[in-house]
């Protein structure tokens, strides 16, 4: 009997002003908790979305390239924790067939984020609308991008580039569209010579992938430019007639094409004698047929002239002749 009233008596003791123990206990589970809350921390960063993909289907629309990471926890969880430990993906191995889909944002943790201790990781965007299309590949030609011009006077006659196509793969709807791939700008302001350049071979989008290393090595070649100019009403002279007589053509004026470099051609001007006709072997006075000769200077090609020959009536100089 006495065990039973010493066990009531510590039973109304345990019960006594039992609500308001209960709320003292609540009331301290509560501020433990926002004790606990209040010394958590947040840490947010940008990460790239990586996508996983098969061998079948790929991404043939556009999808956020980055997400926003946060890590939330004690400053000695989350501060340690480098970005690059912390992946966000895709998972697209997973699906079979083309069409639309939702995927949501997974994270892998690695290195010191393993190592981190009561470490909640959040990603924002949680989940992702992709389109998926069949991968296929094909060649597609590789052309120049020239820009500028050479230095007056050259011109780039011709170039090398290798290689001259490349093999890109991607969902068949984009690769379809694409009939080349152009190059880096090639400037060729001012230049006078020959030159190589190593240049990036540009993708002309993100979702295509182009094999190998994307780079191709262009070789222009520079040549001065030719100019083919005529010259009107040069005078045609006669050279090495005998001071005994006089000459007369019928045709003084004539014309000569010339052939050259541009940065000669284009300030040159006909001198004396350019046109001439030789009298050298006439020793009496008569009417000749005689052929129109040309003097070209070295830098330049006669491609044609006007007249072939002329003629000429060839008299006795009478300030030379005897009383």
């Amino acid at each position: 009997m006495v065990n039973w009233q010493k066990g009531r008596q510590l039973l109304e003791k345990i019960t006594e002003k039992w609500p308001v123990k209960v709320l003292s206990v609540a009331a301290a589970i509560i501020l433990f908790m926002f004790h606990h809350l209040g010394n958590l921390q947040e840490r947010i960063f940008s990460s790239p979305l990586q996508i996983e993909v098969s061998n079948n289907l790929v991404p043939s629309s556009s999808y956020p390239r980055n997400v926003r990471i946060t890590l939330k926890g004690d400053a000695a969880s989350i501060y340690p924790v480098v970005e690059e430990d912390v992946e966000a993906y895709l998972d697209l191995t997973v699906y079979r067939d083309p069409g639309s889909a939702k995927v949501p944002v997974q994270i892998r943790r690695k290195g010191t984020a393993m190592e981190a201790e009561n470490l909640e990781i959040m990603v924002e965007p949680l989940e992702v609308a992709v389109e998926l299309d069949t991968r296929t590949s094909k060649y597609v030609p590789v052309a120049p991008n020239l820009s500028g011009s050479p230095e007056r006077g050259y011109e780039l006659v011709s170039y090398i580039l290798e290689p001259n196509q490349m093999v890109i793969d991607g969902p068949g709807n984009l690769i379809s569209g694409i009939m080349e791939l152009g190059t880096d700008s090639i400037d060729l302001q001012n230049r006078n010579a020959d030159f190589v350049l190593r240049l990036k071979v540009v993708n002309p989008n993100p979702l295509l992938v182009i094999r190998g290393d994307g780079m191709a090595e262009f070789r222009g070649f520079i040549r001065e430019s030719i100019m083919i100019r005529s010259f009107d009403r040069v005078p045609i002279s006669v050279t090495g007639l005998s001071g005994d007589f006089l000459a007369e053509l019928e045709t003084e004026l004539g014309s000569v094409r010339l052939e050259g470099a541009l940065r000669l051609i284009e300030v040159f001007e006909p001198g004396e004698n350019m046109l001439f006709v030789d009298a050298s072997e006439i020793t009496e006075p008569g009417v000749y047929v005689l052929p129109v000769q040309a003097l070209v200077p070295e830098a330049f090609t006669g491609s044609r002239q006007e007249p072939l020959e002329v003629t000429a009536r060839i008299t006795v100089n009478a300030e030379k002749a005897g009383p």
